[in-house]
């Protein structure tokens, strides 16, 4: 990893101080950190210089921004100074990749982007005009972070990913199973099996409510295993939610944001994809929720079954 040096730097951060994904499948058949006063007026003079060119480089894009720049883009809103993504500015210049840095500095983003400016502040803004007017005119980004040492600036613009609301659960379901029945429709290769069309699934409310209870049980105590903290594996939850089964296989993930995300991790597994394009599967269950704890990600359970006639 390539260090930058950066005293000025390093004491701003100082002074302003205050991710992981996995997935698996599993098929089962019916069980399943005293200055002197001279020191403290160095480091104030220091932080004051350092607060300088953090608002002028901010100030030159936020300019841009509300100007549309220029007039060849859409106007958007401010962006809003966020500490960070300073952070993750500073662990980007330092040699990380723009995600690994944003996810390092403990920011969860939905969107980023990134600009690396060599050359005096003067130049800010004719360099951004010049590369990059959509970047900083996307109105997707609401976030901004700035780290500079010498005549190298890096700005991390970024939105943050917020958790769906329980309330649109049923759309992600819907997305979902659109995605898997696509799929099945086609045929895949899973790993070194080739998997020819298959049914469509369908819904079930069932399945759907036993894999929500899997999903919070696993948020709520921080855990990723299909056997629960009381040793019931996915077909015993299947059995006593009243379903009659003679077939189940569950897919589990931590961390996709999104449906597409999620099933397509599924997919390039081999394991997860031959449960998706098992063609006795007739039905399925999709269910999410977010993590606490040291884990803040979206936990996902995903229940195919076969019912008994």
């Amino acid at each position: 990893m390539r260090v930058i040096r950066c005293a000025m730097r390093a004491l701003l951060w100082v002074a302003s101080l205050g991710g992981t994904s996995g997935s698996a499948g599993a098929v089962y058949l019916n069980r399943l950190s005293r200055s002197r006063p001279w020191s403290l007026l160095v480091l104030l003079g220091g932080l004051s210089a350092a607060l300088t060119t953090q608002a002028d480089a901010i100030s030159a894009v936020q300019l841009l921004r509300e100007g549309g720049c220029g007039g060849i883009q859409p106007a958007a809103q401010p962006l809003h100074h966020n500490a960070l993504l300073d952070r993750a500015a500073e662990q980007w210049a330092a040699g990380r990749s723009l995600a690994g840095a944003t996810e390092y500095s403990g920011y969860a983003a939905e969107a980023t982007a990134g600009l690396h400016i060599s050359g005096p502040e003067s130049s800010t803004i004719q360099f951004i005009r010049r590369s990059s007017c959509r970047t900083v005119t996307n109105q997707r980004l609401h976030d901004i972070g700035v780290y500079r040492c010498g005549l190298d600036t890096w700005l991390v613009l970024a939105a943050a990913y917020v958790v769906p609301a329980s309330s649109h659960a049923p759309v992600l379901a819907s997305r979902a199973l659109q995605l898997v029945n696509g799929v099945r429709a086609r045929g895949t290769r899973c790993g070194e099996r080739s998997f020819g069309p298959a049914p469509p699934v369908r819904l079930s409310g069932t399945l759907a409510g036993v894999a929500l209870g899997h999903a919070a049980d696993m948020a709520a105590h921080n855990y990723f295993e299909h056997e629960d903290q009381s040793g019931h594996t996915p077909a015993d939850r299947v059995r006593a939610a009243g379903y009659q089964e003679k077939l189940v296989g569950e897919n589990i993930a931590y961390g996709p944001k999104s449906a597409e995300e999620v099933v397509q991790g599924w997919l390039d597994s081999p394991g997860h994809c031959e449960n998706i394009m098992d063609p006795r599967f007739a039905e399925m269950g999709i269910a999410y929720a977010a993590g606490r704890s040291s884990r803040h990600g979206l936990y996902w359970v995903q229940l195919l079954a076969a019912p008994r006639a």
